[in-house]
């Protein structure tokens, strides 16, 4: 799953984009026990996600202009404007070009050819989360998109991926798992699946009860997509919305057989 040892190519960053950042940060207080923290005046009002005393996303105001309201992920990078070309000329967008955040690090926000959109993230003095793959923080990143192949062939050739493939539970094509550049598949990280939808990046947090944390979300006004399902050897999942509209994924981990 998911480390906070980050390499080139594995997320080391989350953030929200929200049109509300005190009705976000209540919500997720309640669904997940976060707590906020301004990164103060000159941030523009972003500022950190805490879970027991850790930085577990951002969460930064969002204008009418700038897009739905939405999770995104990051990927690590040792030169974000080699990364920035590299996705350039794999065909995809530049949404915002590489620029400097104070002396923290250096990002560009991307979007791959099927129009899932993305970011990077060149580790100044921020290097990133400071809690992944535990209870309400951040474990797995998945690539909805139509186009499995395309989207797999565009990040591998980008990011250096490799990848795992196995049947999707149930039927349905094949769901490819992806770990870091010279990694094994014992560092997964994500995955790659066929969505006939738009293209999009699904954040999935762990959680010890998903059924219960589906039932605060409800309470506090998100939305359900997906309803709980177990997935055999995965453990039990949920899709569901927050009150302005970003979407996330919940999952309890199956116990080790």
């Amino acid at each position: 799953m998911l480390s906070t040892r980050f390499v080139p190519g594995s997320p080391n960053w989350i953030d929200l984009g929200t049109p509300d950042v005190d009705a976000a940060a209540a919500f997720y207080g309640g669904v997940f026990g976060w707590t906020h923290r301004s990164a103060g005046p000159e941030a523009g009002g972003y500022g950190m996600f805490h879970h027991d005393g850790k930085m577990v996303a951002g969460v930064g105001p969002l204008q009418q202009d700038q897009g739905p309201t939405a999770w995104n992920v990051y990927f690590q990078t040792p030169d974000a404007n080699a990364t920035t070309d590299a996705v350039r000329a794999g065909g995809g967008t530049v949404l915002a070009d590489p620029m400097d955040v104070f002396d923290l690090g250096r990002m560009a926000v991307l979007a791959d050819p099927a129009g899932a959109t993305f970011a990077i993230w060149q580790p100044g003095k921020h290097r990133g989360l400071e809690a992944t793959s535990e209870g309400d923080t951040l474990c797995w990143a998945e690539l909805n998109t139509p186009d499995p192949a395309a989207g797999t062939a565009f990040y591998t050739k980008v990011f250096g991926w490799g990848t795992t493939s196995m049947p999707m539970p149930g039927g349905g094509g094949d769901y490819t798992m992806i770990h870091p550049a010279g990694g094994t598949p014992d560092d997964m990280f994500g995955g790659i699946a066929p969505h006939s939808g738009n293209a999009h990046w699904l954040l999935y947090f762990d959680v010890a009860n998903c059924d219960a944390t589906v039932a605060k979300a409800r309470d506090l006004g998100g939305a359900v997509t997906t309803a709980p399902v177990d997935l055999e050897g995965v453990g039990r999942i949920a899709v569901v919305s927050d009150p302005a509209g970003a979407a996330f994924a919940l999952l309890t981990p199956a116990e080790p057989g």
